[in-house]
Parts: C-alpha cells; sequence; structure tokens
C-alpha cells in the first residue's frame, strides 16, 4: 500500500543535511541506507550509493527519477537464468554455431587475400 498523498513524500532528513552541504557536480559519492526515501528535486543531480544488502550501488540522479524511492534502484536479489538442461544444451549450441561461422569467416578472409 502506498503513502496517503496529505503526508507527502517521505524523505530522510539527514539526506537533505548531506545534499544541502554539497554542490551537484561533485563526485561524491552519498551513502544511504535509506532505501524507503523518495527522490526529490533537490537530489537530480548528486550520486548516491544505495545499500542493497550487501554492497552500495552507485546511483546519479536524474530528472526522470524524481517521484520513485532509491531502493527502486538498487536490487536486494541476483537474477539467475531460468532453466535446466535443455537451456544450457540451446545455449552450447548457440556457441558451437557462432564458433563455426567466425571460423568459416576467417578462412574465407585468409582465402581473398591469397
Amino acid at each position: 500500500m502506498s503513502r496517503s498523498s496529505k503526508k507527502g513524500p517521505y524523505v530522510d532528513q539527514r539526506l537533505l543535511k548531506k545534499i544541502a552541504g554539497l554542490k551537484p557536480d561533485a563526485k561524491t559519492v552519498i551513502k544511504t541506507w535509506s532505501r524507503d526515501s523518495e527522490v526529490s528535486p533537490e537530489m537530480v543531480g548528486f550520486t548516491f550509493g544505495i545499500h542493497n544488502g550487501k554492497d552500495f550501488i552507485s546511483v546519479t540522479i536524474t530528472e526522470e527519477m524524481v517521484g520513485h524511492h532509491l531502493g527502486e534502484f538498487s536490487p536486494t536479489r541476483k537474477f539467475i537464468k531460468h532453466g535446466g538442461k535443455i537451456q544450457k544444451e540451446l545455449e552450447n549450441k548457440a556457441a558451437e554455431a557462432q564458433k563455426t561461422a567466425a571460423l568459416a569467416t576467417k578462412t574465407a578472409a585468409e582465402n581473398n587475400k591469397k
């Protein structure tokens, strides 16, 4: 459930204090654990290190991000591809086809030079 519109957006006060002392063009990364804070217009141009539970992922804030939560730009789960044996077999066949195509073009180029 989303936050009530009459309450307004939630922005961590510590983040606003950190932003107030910096220029947007500064190369410094502002580390934060506040994934639930919304991106406000004052944050545009800054680079945040958003914690995903393990690491800090650097995100440069743009105007399109205003209104979204910081946590949306730092995924907490790593995607491991779907499939099993069948998928691996298909990938191996595709890799072999690429290798043979590369060899064929290479030998054709060598034959054209002679």
